[in-house]
């Protein structure tokens, strides 16, 4: 049987009458059905109606997604947003439980820009609000373009940490990356270790630290240029070997139970 990967969906409003939404960009999708060989199982933005527990009880593995929304300031200790910033507080009361479950039950995790950041918050970390306002940093905001080979190409160069997950992953101590976000890693979570850094110092992926399972995190989107970039597709792919690692520890602990 395929493993059933849970993708985080937000909160959106759609058509003429703008009518509420749970929606994920159809990149995970595809990147859960052709390169991790799962069924995507898409977590609804439901706030406290969702409970997290029941749900990773029939999970092989999660994908924390992209978004343009930001998490909400109050959960990290941060100043609140300007008014025009997106947020999405019932994707945050889900994803941030979620997140302490997932790593305690060793379910496999990859969080992808929001779903990076979310994890460090959900950890006790905090953010930077727009990294471009601050000194030395580089805009990490990528205008937002028409064609997607610009909106998604390659931004900057990644400093990757040797012997880190991201080494092995890579294969290269150097690698050049998309980047889409404004927020960014502030204080990292004591239970995370940085894995490879963005040329203005600001940390870019990190896995979590003594949990039973896969959990890692990057601030760009390797499903985006799944298709083209080898580094990207070997991201996917070492999460595609956690979940089967996953699913063989359990299938090994029901049949030594039978």
């Amino acid at each position: 049987m395929k493993p059933l990967i849970g993708i985080s969906c937000c909160q959106k409003l759609f058509g003429r009458f703008s009518m509420l939404n749970h929606a994920v960009s159809d990149t995970y999708v595809r990147a859960v059905g052709e390169v991790v060989g799962g069924i995507p199982v898409l977590i609804p933005a439901n706030g406290s109606h969702s409970d997290v527990g029941a749900l990773l009880d029939r999970l092989d593995g999660v994908i924390l997604t992209g978004s343009p929304s930001n998490v909400e300031p109050a959960l990290y200790g941060g100043d609140p947003h300007p008014p025009e910033t997106l947020e999405d507080r019932f994707r945050d009361a889900v994803t941030l439980p979620l997140i302490r479950v997932a790593i305690r039950q060793g379910v496999p995790l990859l969080g992808i820009c929001r779903g990076f950041q979310e994890m460090n918050v959900a950890l006790g970390g905090s953010l930077h609000q727009r990294l471009q306002d601050l000194p030395g940093r580089i805009d990490h905001s990528t205008p937002m373009q028409h064609l997607a080979k610009v909106r998604q190409g390659k931004a900057h160069s990644l400093r990757v940490v040797p012997g880190s997950w991201l080494h092995r992953v890579a294969r290269a101590r150097e690698i050049a990356v998309n980047s889409l976000h404004n927020q960014g890693v502030d204080r990292l979570a004591s239970s995370l270790v940085a894995e490879g850094y963005a040329p203005d110092g600001t940390i870019e992926a990190f896995r979590v630290t003594q949990c039973p399972g896969f959990a890692v995190g990057v601030q760009w989107h390797p499903e985006y240029d799944m298709d083209t970039d080898e580094v990207s597709r070997r991201i996917l792919l070492s999460f595609r070997d956690a979940v089967a690692e996953y699913r063989n520890a359990g299938q090994g602990l029901s049949s030594s139970a039978d």
